[in-house]
């Protein structure tokens, strides 16, 4: 009897385990999705570039001569990679 005892001691340990993993699993899938909801709000709420604005804006700066050829083109890179 003292064998068959422990053999169900050690499954409840077991299931005990088994549900502290399950817990802690289901802990860190509801962090993670507080996270992704955290950061999907972030980018709705950052201002949105408008583009063409943007790009005339630039387009006056290099024929002004305040951009330098290579200066536009990465600029209108940088702007165009958003």
């Amino acid at each position: 009897m003292g064998q068959r005892s422990a053999a169900q001691q050690a499954q409840v340990q077991e299931q005990q385990h088994q549900a502290e993993m399950q817990t802690q699993k289901a802990q860190m899938e509801a962090q993670m999705a507080q996270q992704q909801a955290q950061q999907q709000a972030q980018a709705a709420s950052a201002p949105k570039v408008d583009i063409t604005a943007e790009l005339q804006k630039l387009a006056q700066l290099h024929q002004s001569g305040v951009l330098s050829d290579a200066e536009f083109a990465t600029a209108k890179q940088k702007l165009l990679s958003q």
